[in-house]
């Protein structure tokens, strides 16, 4: 009789153990190679095709800071919420605060907003992948980045363009863009946050699964910060049937704006 209630005892743990395992098998993710889930171009490389866009409000301050009219609360996207200025050009972002707005040429003028800060700008954009080349269509003002994936070189400089001159590669799964040849005309931000012509980018694109992409960009500007620094997000794909880039040509509709008489402008 003994042994066969060991026997029972035995084959009741046993199968308590075994719908542990079970329930546990149903519960938690399956353990995969980094990366093995993810959808891939005809390539092999992480699919980056789509239309994306970010949910922070690092286009008004990259940093923390408190809601103001017209401007959202948010968290900042700088690592460790610090921008390590150099003293001088820590006064030049205060003046650039006081003056934003005639000073932004994003928001006086309705210029290009320069890189990175066209990545977390309030709306979306499109990426056009192919084994040469990753292109970025933005509905802000139209504009289109090429990131060169073929091995081709920075061109010779100095080069001043609105949004830089990009050369990508892959490291695993995530696409590495360097980026050169900058102007000094753009801002990070809508708060002043500047940097000079010297601006060198390093981006990071991580594709974290089918609908979110890890971006991380270093920053470095030797005349105007005293050391690297980081901002990093997650961007979202935008998964409403037949989403598509429509445009918003900010110089364009400021002209419009302006020819109006003055008072349909009040009525608005």
């Amino acid at each position: 009789m003994k042994r066969l209630l060991v026997a029972l005892l035995v084959i009741f743990i046993a199968a308590i153990a075994a719908l542990t395992l079970i329930r546990r098998g149903a519960t938690q993710p399956s353990l995969q190679a980094p990366g093995s889930s993810l959808p891939r171009t005809p390539d092999g490389q992480p699919d980056l095709n789509g239309v994306w866009q970010v949910l922070t409000t690092a286009s008004w301050d990259i940093q923390d800071h408190p809601a103001k009219l017209g401007v959202p609360a948010g968290q900042g996207v700088v690592e460790g919420d610090e921008i390590p200025y150099q003293p001088w050009a820590l006064a030049k972002k205060q003046e650039n605060f006081k003056n934003r707005l005639t000073a932004d040429l994003v928001e006086a003028r309705g210029f290009l907003p320069g890189v990175p800060r066209i990545m977390y700008m309030p709306l979306p954009f499109q990426i056009v992948q192919t084994p040469k080349y990753v292109t970025m269509v933005y509905e802000y003002g139209h504009a289109v980045r090429v990131i060169y994936t073929d091995g081709t070189k920075h061109p010779e400089g100095p080069i001043e363009f609105w949004l830089g001159d990009s050369r990508g590669r892959w490291e695993g799964d995530t696409l590495v863009s360097d980026v050169v040849h900058f102007n000094a005309e753009t801002w990070f931000d809508k708060v002043g946050n500047f940097h000079s012509e010297a601006l060198h980018l390093v981006e990071r694109f991580t594709l974290m699964g089918p609908d979110h992409i890890n971006y991380e960009v270093t920053v470095e500007d030797p005349k105007v910060f005293t050391r690297p620094w980081k901002m990093s997000m997650p961007l979202y794909r935008r998964k409403e049937p037949n989403v598509r880039i429509l445009e918003y040509e900010a110089g364009a509709l400021m002209e419009e704006d302006a020819e109006k008489p003055e008072e349909q402008i009040k009525s608005k």
